[in-house]
């Protein structure tokens, strides 16, 4: 018996708290009762009153409802409701659980802890046990200040106070994504079922490195995988830093596995709508009042008018693909879409834009027009790389478009892009000794923040938009992994000019000596699908940057890939055009 309660089984322990199944003698109604470890005395027994009860007073959806909050023989314990609730551990199986239902109840949990650290409120030992689930499969989260504040009580001063609230935050949420792995995989990490001390054995205290395993009964996506492997990263600067950052994670991989609500594309289309896909880049004024100076004639001029603006590109692009207006395939060149539209439907495209910047505020509206330079010096680099007889104007829209899934991220998600960058950031060996930190790759960086790629999210919006597979493939980089082999057709010519253009053009915006080996990497890459030498690589390379230094209008370069026609289907000019 504890007090008026007997006790029926321990649900769970840990250096910190225990979790016990009660019955409380008055009504007979079962319940929980969570209790320190370490019995709290003095002014230690006064905070853990105080701050259980303020945690006890946040309403939240994903917090429990603490019933009691009270004290038997100088052990405080706080009561929950167990008559329609267990607990994650009691759900738990050797074989894991199914990860769409761990996603599901982990966002929950993520965004009731998100809405106690916002209140000042932490929880100081997040275990499976203290993690609840009712009938109906909605997680709540238990045990709210119970673990208590001694190490936090220790430090003086307010500053100091509000960092070690901060830093137990940061752990919560660690301990977060060990639970989450601890229902994947099946077994706790590293084979502590006590989470406290699995996080001392983690940086930056211990040396200990906890990952997803791969071999599994039940196989976890890749997006999920990489959620959880960051929020257990062995680098604690990769890790997620608030538990609101890991809620948008999987709720973002959520969205886009629920195909009837849209897939990929469900995280973008309100913002979408709002705001369009990209803003009109600043000068759109000048620019529609030149057009309407122009007339149908100067369809070669237009195209270049309308090329300074990658946002009024994108728009006629989508207009002439998603409009039904074309039935002999998809449509990758500007001529052609300007002569299909007419003048008049040009100038009502650029006119519906969203002005510049948008929903952006200065920070992100600067980064936005760094990205777009850069993704204009891939294109025309594509231009230079790509072999004779394709069109230039085609070739430089592949490569645009390889960007599409970078560029609505950057702007309709510019926190979630900026956390991107600093994941893939490669911070070099100290002279201290410390060692090199690499970064993750792209597409790990995207899954852990967004919950998916970033070229996916480019690809479903250009299936939004009507682009059909042979131009999905096209636009979809090639990634470091795969293969490369002789090309199969334009498509894939296509592909790799583009491909090896932006990787080129990333490449070179490295550190020196970080530049020169990745330089190397995508020459062995593609020099020998795209017919070239790396001598030809580098020279096209430092022409394109010694162009980019100047401000001049954007305009395609000048040579042998500059053809008269493309190989795609549907893409020769139209009279109106030549």
């Amino acid at each position: 018996m504890f007090g008026r309660f007997q006790l029926l089984r321990l649900l769970g322990k840990s250096e910190r708290t225990m979790m016990w199944a009660a019955s409380d003698t008055r009504n007979q109604r079962e319940c929980m009762l969570a209790i320190p470890r370490k019995q709290p005395e003095g002014a230690a027994a006064a905070a853990w009153q105080q701050a259980v009860h303020r945690a006890g007073r946040l309403e939240h959806p994903h917090l429990a409802l603490v019933l009691e909050i009270g004290e038997h023989e100088r052990w405080p314990y706080a009561m929950y409701d167990h008559t329609e609730v267990v607990t994650w551990s009691e759900r738990f199986t050797r074989e894991g659980l199914p990860p769409l239902e761990v996603a599901a109840w982990a966002a929950g949990i993520a965004q009731g802890l998100a809405y106690a650290h916002e209140a000042g409120v932490i929880h100081g030992d997040i275990e499976p046990w203290m993690l609840g689930l009712s009938e109906a499969g909605h997680p709540v989260l238990m045990g709210l200040e119970v673990a208590g504040r001694e190490v936090i009580a220790a430090r003086e001063g307010a500053m100091q106070e509000l960092r070690a609230v901060r830093e137990s935050a940061e752990r919560d949420v660690l301990a977060l994504g060990l639970v989450m792995h601890h229902a994947l995989a099946g077994q706790p990490p590293l084979d502590e079922p006590d989470l406290t001390r699995v996080v001392s054995r983690m940086p930056p205290v211990g040396n200990e490195i906890v990952r997803m395993p791969w071999a599994l009964a039940r196989p976890i996506p890749d997006p999920l995988r990489a959620i959880v492997n960051r929020a257990t990263d062995r680098q604690p600067r990769h890790r997620y830093r608030n538990a609101r950052t890991l809620q948008n994670a999987l709720e973002g991989w959520l969205r886009t596995q629920s195909e009837q609500d849209g897939g990929p594309l469900a995280l973008l289309m309100d913002r979408i709508q709002a705001a369009g896909v990209l803003p009109a880049q600043p000068g759109a004024t000048e620019r529609v009042a030149h057009l309407a100076l122009m007339d149908n004639s100067r369809t070669s001029e237009l195209a270049d008018v309308v090329l300074q603006d990658m946002a009024l590109t994108f728009e006629l692009l989508r207009l002439v693909n998603s409009a039904q207006v074309s039935g002999d395939g998809p449509v990758l060149m500007l001529r052609r879409a300007i002569a299909m539209l007419g003048l008049d439907g040009v100038r009502r495209a650029a006119l519906n834009l969203r002005r510049w910047p948008g929903p952006m505020n200065e920070s992100a509206a600067a980064e936005m027009e760094a990205l777009i330079a850069r993704v204009h010096r891939a294109g025309r680099l594509a231009v230079r790389l790509a072999p004779a007889g394709y069109d230039s104007e085609v070739v430089y829209l592949i490569a645009l478009l390889q960007n599409l899934g970078r560029l609505v991220v950057q702007y309709h998600f510019p926190e979630q892009a900026h956390q991107i960058q600093r994941l893939m950031q490669y911070i070099d060996a100290g002279k201290d000794g410390t060692p090199a930190q690499p970064g993750l790759t792209s597409e790990a960086a995207s899954y852990a923040v967004l919950g998916v790629d970033t070229d996916e999210l480019g690809l479903a919006v250009a299936r939004h938009w009507g682009l059909d597979a042979s131009v999905q493939r096209m636009i979809h980089r090639v990634a470091a992994a795969e293969g490369h082999r002789a090309a199969e057709g334009d498509g894939d010519v296509l592909r790799y000019a583009a491909s090896c253009a932006n990787e080129l053009i990333d490449a070179a915006s490295l550190p020196p000596a970080r530049a020169q080996l990745a330089l190397k990497q995508a020459a062995q890459r593609y020099v020998r699908v795209l017919g070239l030498t790396s001598q030809d690589l580098a020279d096209a390379l430092r022409a394109e940057i010694a162009a980019a230094t100047g401000s001049e209008p954007i305009k395609l370069p000048e040579g042998p890939t500059a053809a008269t026609s493309a190989s795609l289907p549907g893409n020769s000019a139209a009279p109106a055009a030549a």
